[in-house]
C-alpha cells in the first residue's frame, strides 16, 4: 500500500479535481486514510472472510461490499496488487478496468479479468511499477519526483513518549526476514538514545520485550493502531526495521530510516524515494550492526 502511495499523489497532481477512492483490506485502511488525495477508503476484509465462507453475516458483508463498490461509474479502475483475488475485486468496480498484461503481472491468470493491460518492466522497484502502471491507465505523464502524501494526526493510542527517541521495528511477516535478537540488542546499546519496540502480535510482543531487557533504556508500548504507530514514526529520531510495511511508512512520513534487508531483495522494494532513507544487507547476507550505524549516520 505504501508503494502505491505516489502514484496515486501522482493522478491527483495530473487530473485537478479527480476524485480518488481506494479499495484495501480493512487492517490497513489507516493507510489510505492517510493519503491528502483519497477521498473514500472502502475496505474489503478478503483475509477475514475466505475463513468463513458459510455465515449468512460474512455473506451479507460481501453483498453489502460489491453493492459499493458498483454504486459509482469511475473513469478507471486500476488493479496495481496484480493478484487474481485483487482483479475480481476489480471486476466489482463499474467501468474500465486496468492491470499489467501477463508479462508483467504477479500473477499471469489475473490479466485476463482486466479490460485493458499495459506492459511494465519486472525488475524496476514496486513504487516505479505502480507509478507506470498508474500513468498508462490514466493517459498521464510520469511526474518527477516522488510524494507520498501521507500525513499524519495526533491519534488515539499514542504512548506518551519523551523528546528524542529511535524506533526498532523488530517485527516481519518472514522468519527469513528476521535479524538475530543480539544484533539487535547490540544496536540498540550504541543508540544512545530511549527506545521504543511496537508489536503486532503475541510473538512480536516476546521478541521486543527480549531484546528491550538486553538493551535497558527502552519501551514495549501497549499495541498501537496503525494511525498511532504513524504518528510515533514521523516524530522518530531514527527509524531501524526490517523488510516489512511499517519501514516503508516510516520512510513515506520522512523519518530517518534504514531498512534492514536479510531475505529479500532491495532493489524490488526497499526502501524508495525517500531523501533520509537507507537500505542495507542483501538476501543471505544480513547486515553487521556497524554496517546500520553506519546508514544511519
Amino acid at each position: 500500500m505504501v508503494h502505491q502511495c505516489p502514484a496515486v499523489t501522482d493522478a491527483a497532481r495530473s487530473i485537478p479535481g479527480a476524485r480518488i477512492d481506494w479499495v484495501v483490506e480493512e487492517g490497513f485502511a489507516g493507510v489510505a486514510r492517510m493519503h491528502s488525495s483519497v477521498e473514500r477508503v472502502i475496505p474489503v476484509a478478503v483475509r477475514r472472510w475466505r475463513g468463513a465462507l458459510w455465515k449468512r453475516s460474512v455473506l451479507n458483508e460481501i453483498a453489502a461490499f460489491r453493492l459499493t463498490l458498483a454504486a459509482q461509474r469511475y473513469d478507471a479502475v486500476i488493479d496495481t496488487q496484480g493478484l487474481l483475488k485483487s482483479a475480481l475485486i476489480a471486476r466489482c468496480a463499474a467501468g474500465p478496468r486496468h492491470g499489467m498484461d501477463r508479462a508483467s503481472v504477479r500473477e499471469p491468470l489475473a490479466a485476463l479479468f482486466y479490460d485493458r493491460t499495459h506492459p511494465v518492466p519486472r525488475a524496476l522497484h514496486a513504487v516505479e511499477r505502480n507509478r507506470r502502471l498508474t500513468a498508462a491507465s490514466l493517459d498521464i505523464p510520469l511526474q518527477s519526483g516522488i510524494d507520498y502524501g501521507l500525513r499524519s494526526s495526533p491519534a488515539l493510542g499514542a504512548p506518551s513518549l519523551p523528546a528524542s527517541y529511535s524506533v526498532l521495528l523488530t517485527m516481519t511477516s518472514r522468519a527469513d526476514k528476521l535479524w538475530p535478537e543480539a544484533r539487535w540488542i547490540e544496536l540498540g546499546r550504541a543508540l544512545g538514545l530511549p527506545l521504543v519496540l511496537p508489536w503486532g502480535n503475541a510473538e512480536e510482543r516476546g521478541r521486543a520485550e527480549r531484546i528491550a531487557r538486553g538493551v535497558g533504556e527502552a519501551l514495549v508500548p501497549e499495541r498501537m493502531t496503525l494511525e498511532a504507530l504513524a504518528r510515533v514514526l514521523a516524530g522518530a529520531k531514527s527509524v531501524v526495521g526490517l523488510d516489512s510495511g511499517l519501514s516503508h511508512l516510516a520512510a513515506a512520513f520522512g523519518a530517518p530510516a534504514v531498512a534492514i534487508f536479510c531475505g529479500s531483495d532491495p532493489s524490488l522494494t526497499g526502501l524508495y524515494g525517500a531523501p533520509r532513507a537507507r537500505n542495507v544487507g542483501a538476501p543471505g547476507r544480513p547486515p553487521q550492526v556497524f554496517e546500520v550505524l553506519k546508514a544511519l549516520q
